[in-house]
C-alpha cells in the first residue's frame, strides 16, 4: 500500500512537472501577475515622459499589432551636452516576439527638424531632445514612430551589473588607447562581462561608426538573452529602479507591463538587425557621414514589411549578409 502510495505522488510530481514545463510561460505571467506587475508599474510611473506633442494619452490596451520605436542611448558625461549616442528605429511584432532593429550612424548626415540645417544626426537630441530626435529619424526615413524609450548608458551599465554579466562575442582585445580619448582595454574571450566593460564594449570609438553601430546592436541582444534567462525575470522590479532617471518614454507603464506578460508567453525574443551604411566626409573640417541611398531604401522596405501586420513571419524581409551584425571583435 504504502509503495503505491509512493507510485502515485512520484507520478502526480512528475506530472506537475510536465505541466509546469508545459506552461511555464502562462505560469511566468501568473507570478509576474502577483508578486511583480503593480511594483512594476508603480516604478515605471516614474520613467514615463509623454512629449509635448502628445498631450492626450492614449487608452492603454493590450498591444498585438506591430509598433515602431524610436531607441535612444545616451552616453552623456557630467561636462558635456547631452547627445544621442545610439539612434535605432526598433520594430516590435509582440505576437511573434521578433524585433527589427536599425541603427543609424551617429554622425549622419540629415535634415534636423526645427532647426532649418543639416547636421550629425546625434545633434537633434542635444538641440532639441527627444521631440526634435523623433521628428528628425521620422523624416530621414519616411517613416512613422509610435513611441520612444532612451538611457543613458549609466543605468544600463548597472543592470547589467544586477543581472550579473552579460555575454559578448569579442575574439580580440579592444584598446581605447588615442589621445583624446579614454584610455581602457577590454579583454577577450571571457565568459561574461561586467556593466563597465560592456559599456566599454558600446563606446569604443577607434574605429568605423559602422563597427561602433553594430557592436551596439549586439550589446541589446545579449541583454535581451540575459533578461529571458531563469531568474532574471523576479529582478526585473530591481532593474528598473536601478535605471531610475536614466530611463525615459512615452510608453505608459500598463502597456509596457501588459507587453511583457504576453511576450513571456512567447517565444525567445528574435532580434534582426540592419546598419545604414555610408561614405565619410568632410565639410567645413567636420566628419559626417553620407548615408547610402540604397540603404536607406533598403531600411525603408524592412520596416514597411515589418510594420504591416498582414506579413507572415516566415516572409518578414532580413538584411543583406553583408551588412548583417558582425558577432566577434577582430
Amino acid at each position: 500500500m504504502k509503495r503505491k502510495t509512493l507510485y502515485i505522488a512520484l507520478a502526480a510530481v512528475v506530472l506537475l512537472g510536465g505541466l509546469g514545463y508545459l506552461f511555464r510561460g502562462q505560469l511566468a505571467v501568473m507570478a509576474f501577475d502577483l508578486f511583480m506587475s503593480d511594483k512594476v508599474e508603480s516604478s515605471l510611473q516614474k520613467s514615463y515622459k509623454p512629449l509635448q506633442s502628445e498631450q492626450t494619452p492614449e487608452p492603454v490596451v493590450l498591444q498585438s499589432e506591430p509598433f515602431s520605436v524610436m531607441l535612444l542611448g545616451s552616453d552623456q558625461r557630467e561636462d558635456e551636452p547631452a547627445r544621442s549616442d545610439t539612434m535605432i528605429f526598433a520594430v516590435v511584432r509582440p505576437k511573434e516576439s521578433n524585433i527589427l532593429l536599425v541603427s543609424i550612424p551617429r554622425d549622419t548626415y540629415v535634415d534636423i527638424i526645427g532647426k532649418d540645417k543639416k547636421d550629425k544626426i546625434t545633434h537633434a537630441f542635444a538641440f532639441g531632445g527627444h521631440q526634435m530626435a523623433k521628428d528628425t529619424m521620422e523624416a530621414f526615413l519616411d517613416e512613422e514612430i509610435d513611441y520612444y524609450a532612451s538611457i543613458n548608458f549609466q543605468g544600463l551599465k548597472d543592470v547589467v551589473d544586477a543581472m550579473g554579466g552579460v555575454e559578448l562575442p569579442i575574439g580580440k582585445d579592444i584598446v581605447n588607447k588615442g589621445k583624446n580619448h579614454e584610455k581602457f582595454t577590454v579583454k577577450a574571450n571571457k565568459p561574461i562581462y561586467t556593466g563597465e566593460e560592456a559599456l566599454n564594449y558600446v563606446r569604443y570609438r577607434e574605429d568605423s561608426d559602422f563597427n561602433r553601430a553594430k557592436r551596439q546592436q549586439v550589446f541589446l541582444d545579449a541583454v535581451a538573452k540575459r533578461m529571458m534567462e531563469p531568474g532574471q525575470i523576479a529582478k526585473v522590479p530591481e532593474f528598473i529602479e536601478i535605471m531610475g532617471d536614466n530611463f525615459q518614454t512615452d510608453m505608459q507603464p500598463k502597456f509596457i507591463t501588459d507587453l511583457a506578460k504576453q511576450m513571456l508567453t512567447g517565444g525567445k525574443p528574435e532580434i534582426t538587425s540592419f546598419t545604414i551604411m555610408g561614405e565619410g566626409m568632410r565639410l567645413n573640417g567636420v566628419y559626417y557621414n553620407d548615408a547610402n541611398d540604397e540603404d536607406v531604401k533598403r531600411a525603408q522596405e524592412m520596416i514597411d514589411n515589418w510594420m504591416d501586420p498582414e506579413t507572415p513571419e516566415s516572409q518578414l524581409m532580413k538584411p543583406e549578409d553583408t551588412n548583417k551584425t558582425e558577432t566577434t571583435e577582430k
